[in-house]
C-alpha cells in the first residue's frame, strides 16, 4: 500500500512539473484575440501602434495588420499590389506575456518576435524585437 501511495505521489508531480500553463490563456493575452490594424499616425521612434480593425481610422490608402485567433493561428495583412489587403497565414506563440514569436507556414518567409509594450482593449502597442 505504502508503494502505491508513493507512486501515486510522484505521478502527480511528475504531471505537475511537465504541465506548463499556455500563456495564451492569461487574461492578458486573450485581449489579442481580434484583427488589430496598423494606426501609423500614432507610431513613435519604435513602437508601433494597432486599433482594433472596428476603431474609426481616418483616412488611409491602405493599413496593414494582424489577426491573432486564441488556437494559435495567425494571418499577417499587407497592402497588396491592387491596393486590397493581402494575407499571410501563420502562427503565433507567447514565449512570455510580453514576447509573442510569429511565424508563417510559408517556411521561406522569415518569422519575427514582437514584444508587447501595450495591451488594451483598444490598443495594442509593440516593438520589433531583432531574431
Amino acid at each position: 500500500m505504502r508503494l502505491f501511495s508513493l507512486l501515486c505521489c510522484l505521478c502527480v508531480l511528475l504531471l505537475a512539473v511537465t504541465c506548463k500553463p499556455d500563456p495564451r490563456k492569461s487574461p492578458q493575452l486573450l485581449l489579442l484575440e481580434g484583427t488589430w490594424l496598423h494606426a501609423h499616425e500614432e507610431d513613435t521612434e519604435d513602437i508601433e501602434v494597432y486599433r482594433p480593425n472596428t476603431y474609426s481610422f481616418a483616412p488611409s490608402r491602405g493599413r496593414t495588420g494582424f489577426n491573432f485567433e486564441h488556437n494559435g493561428l495567425f494571418t499577417q495583412y499587407d497592402i497588396a499590389p491592387t491596393d486590397g489587403l493581402e494575407g499571410r497565414k501563420g502562427q503565433w506563440k507567447a514565449e512570455s506575456e510580453a514576447v509573442l514569436r510569429i511565424t508563417f507556414d510559408n517556411q521561406e518567409e522569415p518569422g519575427y518576435r514582437l514584444e508587447i509594450v501595450s495591451l488594451e482593449k483598444d490598443l495594442f502597442k509593440i516593438r520589433r524585437l531583432p531574431q
